[in-house]
């Protein structure tokens, strides 16, 4: 499943820090996360579901200002949630790498309403990488790292449901520790 390669892609640069809000399309990237800590697979100092988006943002926000690679997650209308932080993250920029999955729902099929996040990243004059399968969205949650750390600026990883819910063989990596 795309959302699985996402969080695999997350973790082989060593994420330390994920938060999000739950909502379909994009729920199983911080599922799965949780459940190969649970099981012992993986550790990641800090794994969460926010009270909202917002608080979701900031805490990715706060833990790359703080030298430790990040991910937020969330679905579309969550982006209008979390548009203050992103705005305000376009001036402050980062340290470590922060990716910010937005899961859009062209339809809609799965949420209660059709936005193109892509007009965030024009707004905020952020970075919007955009895989089309479930192997572009394992390489490209990697290179968007890379990205964020070249730019020191947050990326937005922008899906959509069928990619997020499309199920496919991918050829991962090793997974990596995370660093400070």
């Amino acid at each position: 499943m795309g959302n699985e390669a996402i969080a695999y892609g997350a973790l082989t640069v060593g994420v330390a820090v994920v938060s999000g809000y739950p909502g379909t399309p994009s729920s199983e990237v911080i599922e799965t996360l949780l459940e190969m800590v649970k099981s012992g697979h993986v550790k990641i100092p800090y794994v969460e579901w926010a009270v909202n988006e917002r608080v979701a943002f900031e805490i990715c926000l706060g833990a790359s200002l703080a030298g430790a690679r990040s991910l937020v997650t969330m679905k579309a209308p969550g982006l209008n949630v979390a548009s203050d932080p992103l705005l305000s993250s376009a001036y402050s920029g980062v340290e470590a790498g922060m990716l910010v999955l937005v899961a859009d729902d062209p339809g809609p099929h799965t949420t209660q309403t059709e936005q193109d996040s892509r007009w965030y990243g024009e707004l905020a004059k952020l970075p919007v990488i955009e895989p089309s399968d479930p192997q572009e969205a394992y390489e490209f949650t990697i290179k968007g790292y890379e990205l964020s750390e070249k730019l020191k600026l947050p990326v937005i990883l922008r899906t959509t449901t069928r990619v997020n819910h499309t199920v496919s063989d991918v050829e991962v990596g090793e997974f990596n520790e995370y660093k400070y």
